[in-house]
């Protein structure tokens, strides 16, 4: 569990935390295996034997104060009594983890323990999209044949094709057989038959171990629905109008519904990964498309507001429903047309899935991504709670939960993954803050989940145990209690600041403004808040004088008195510059900008900074490293000198070769060379796989590499306030300093 607060010295007040500029918040990865600085918590048994303050419900941990016969929270400072069997307990320090590290990791019993081996069983079901073309469904099988790899034996699979007809496949005799169901026009959501009448689910329901060679060859059969066959299943409609027929919206409906029986009986958790080739367009669900066209063409409306929201609740009600069902749904678009995914990522983010797209298929990542995905742990059925010391409390979270309807700050997530992050904005809860008499400041994040687990050798034979009986179910309670310290002055505030903790946040809150207001107003904002930080920062240090000559040399926008805030100007202009907040009419694709959306908002503060200012780093040869960091800049290719550059996009890894580099220096570089590692490194902390590209300046086309070259980029001419360089930008900022300090 790894937590990240913006400033690691609080401010001392709401008066403190207003005059600083900064944002005040923290960000959560509770899955993630180790801490922010690499520490593994402590594991242990007996969580629900841990004890809670009975004023605001806060774990005992090693900060609060243990006496003979209670203790006193750290958090709200109320003292509460033991019982004796927690007496006893205590008797033995070294057996209770909570006693000796602020990091734990408890085990705390099932319910119907009895029944927990049945439900462990691994569920997965793919439902590919027919409405389509070959070279989609080529990539499709490849895709499912990496991931087939990628299980444990022991689960269990499922293959459900979706058209105009909805196709089941039994894969467990010796020749797969697919039964449809076809969708009508006006289907109103439902199927007119249920699926578990057209075929048993535990007969949908494969195991992988005994049917991976017949899942394989069901894959083959698949084929794409001809225009003929779409046509004259879907008739005609109004005015002689084909319908389309791509019901993605009833399979889905129907899909959760065949699932949802066996959920706590056959399985805990379902996984369902939907391959989509475009936009929903026949039965209930489908999408009006036609709306990209008619802003991109027009603009007489503002395009980003327009295409941002969702068109229809219906994949988000869906999507309460599969939580409710106990299904993920992870989405992989590959398509390069307008599909929507304003309308369709609440099924992935609100069920725990994820979002996926993918607009070239020549060069798509996709059997790397699937194989990633399923090759590392995950948590399902997590509850995860986030506690403050009295003096303040949570103002907004963001991430992909859903919110408790009872309990206010708690968030359920149906699938966790060690890469998977929240965040948190704080605020004070009073006006006195963190005075120099109270205790100081105390964050406590509790996490609950079920993980499934190999189950243990009992020395059963194979024959007389149950495939099954293979995986448990283990339920945990993962608690980090944290300490902070408070500054005295705004100096030591300043310093104290955690760059990417802070563009994490920042990245949430302009997310949010975007899809209220539209990206324009996203971008003022931001614009607007480096202004306000850059001039208190300015007033702090008392670095302006408005009274001599041209003050605008005056203003220190680079920060140069804190090392802390030198990053920020360089990663705003970045993210003012990146896709996720072009215009429109800058020809940001509206899925594109959802895609990053959904990518960003769920992002490590790490990754988070690679993906929007990436790493440039140069080498010698490919086995000696020049410098590790440069400007995106072309003046830092040719002051540096290095034959060879590294650029870390976290979602693209570039290697450039400079067109000056020396013919002898090999291209591409040798598999065991130090450039390489590098490279292979990178690639294996990705939760997703990063495309990989090599060029060679002066032969290549190195558009791919320039176009992250972003400092010095400019348009003249423009009048779109996004396209310019960062000299500047910085002036810009500087105006805008001096016009707010009037």
């Amino acid at each position: 569990m790894a937590v990240r607060a913006t400033v690691s010295r609080f401010p001392v007040d709401a008066d403190a935390l207003e005059s600083s500029g900064l944002p005040w918040g923290a960000t959560v990865t509770p899955f993630a295996p180790a801490d922010e600085r690499g520490a593994v918590p402590i594991y242990g048994s007996g969580g629900h034997l841990l004890p809670r303050c009975d004023n605001c419900w806060a774990y005992l941990s090693t900060l609060c104060e243990l006496e003979r016969w209670g203790w006193t929270c750290a958090l709200c400072g109320s003292f509460n009594g033991l019982d004796s069997a927690t007496l006893d307990r205590y008797a033995r320090p070294h057996d209770c983890p909570e006693l000796s590290s602020s990091f734990i990791d408890l085990e705390i019993p099932v319910e119907g323990s009895g029944e927990a081996e049945i439900q462990a069983r691994p569920v997965y079901v793919a439902a590919v999209d027919l409405s389509s073309s070959e070279e989609f469904l080529e990539l499709v099988k490849s895709s499912l044949l990496a991931a087939l790899e990628a299980l444990v034996p022991g689960s269990l699979f499922g293959l459900v094709t979706f058209s105009h007809k909805v196709g089941i496949y039994d894969v467990q005799g010796p020749i797969a057989v697919v039964k449809n169901v076809f969708i009508p026009p006006d289907s109103e959501g439902r199927l007119p038959v249920d699926l578990e009448d057209v075929m048993p689910l535990l007969s949908f329901l494969a195991p992988v171990e005994t049917c991976k060679d017949r899942i394989a060859a069901a894959l083959e059969t698949l084929k794409p629905t001809t225009s003929w066959e779409r046509t004259t299943a879907a008739g005609q409609g109004l005015d002689g109008v084909l319908l389309g027929g791509r019901g993605f919206g009833v399979a889905m409906t129907a899909l959760i519904d065949y699932l949802s029986s066996e959920y706590g009986s056959t399985f805990a958790l379902a996984r369902v990964f939907v391959f989509l080739s475009g936009p929903p367009d026949y039965g209930a669900g489908q999408l009006d498309t036609g709306r990209y066209g008619e802003q991109y063409a027009s603009k007489r409306e503002d395009a980003d507001r327009a295409l941002l929201p969702e068109q229809t609740p219906f994949y988000k009600d869906l999507a309460a429903i599969a939580v409710q069902a106990g299904v993920c749904v992870d989405i992989f678009a590959v398509t390069d047309e307008y599909t929507d995914l304003a309308s369709l990522k609440y099924l992935s983010i609100e069920s725990g899935g994820s979002l996926f797209l993918y607009a070239n298929m020549d060069d798509s990542t996709l059997p790397q991504d699937m194989y990633r995905m399923l090759s590392r742990s995950y948590a399902f059925g997590c509850i995860l709670r986030l506690r403050t010391s009295s003096e303040f409390k949570i103002g907004y979270s963001y991430g992909h939960f859903f919110p408790d309807p009872q309990y206010e700050s708690v968030q359920h997530i149906i699938c966790c993954d060690p890469f998977a992050t929240y965040a948190y904005d704080f605020e004070f809860a009073n006006s006195s803050g963190f005075s120099r008499h109270t205790e100081p400041p105390v964050l406590q994040v509790a996490f609950q989940y079920s993980i499934i687990v190999p189950r243990e050798d009992t020395g059963i034979s194979e024959s007389n145990s149950s495939t099954s009986s293979k995986f448990c179910l283990k339920r945990r309670l993962r608690i980090r209690t944290l300490q902070y310290g408070s500054a005295s002055n705004i100096n030591e505030l300043y310093d104290s600041v955690d760059p990417e903790a802070l563009l994490s946040i920042l990245v949430h809150k302009v997310i949010l403004a975007t899809f209220k207001e539209g990206v324009r107003e996203g971008r003022m904002l931001l614009h607007d808040w480096l202004v306000i930080l850059t001039a208190q920062y300015n007033d702090a240090y008392r670095l302006v004088y408005n009274n001599i000559g041209n003050a605008t040399s005056h203003v220190d926008v680079a920060f140069l008195q804190c090392p802390q805030l030198q990053p920020i100007p360089r990663l705003i202009f970045a993210l003012l510059r990146n896709p996720l907040l072009r215009l429109h009419e800058e020809g940001i694709h509206p899925d594109y900008r959802i895609y990053l959306q959904c990518l960003f908002s769920a992002l490590e503060p790490t990754p988070l900074q690679r993906a929007i200012y990436p790493l440039l780093s140069s080498y010698t040869t490919p086995d000696q490293q020049a410098y590790p960091r440069h400007s995106l800049s072309h003046a830092a290719l040719v002051t540096s000198g290095s034959p060879i550059f590294l650029l870390d996009a976290f979602t693209n890894i570039i290697v450039y070769y400079s067109p000056t580099a020396d013919s002898s220096i090999p291209f591409p570089p040798p598999h065991d060379c130090l450039l390489r590692a590098t490279i292979n490194k990178l690639k294996q902390e990705r939760n997703i796989t990063p495309k990989l590209t090599f060029i060679r300046g002066g032969q290549d086309d190195a558009t791919a590499f320039e176009k992250y070259l972003i400092e010095e980029q400019s348009i003249d001419g423009s009048d779109l306030s996004s396209i310019m360089g960062f000299v500047s930008f910085l002036e810009e900022i500087s105006r805008g300093v001096l016009e707010y300090l009037k």
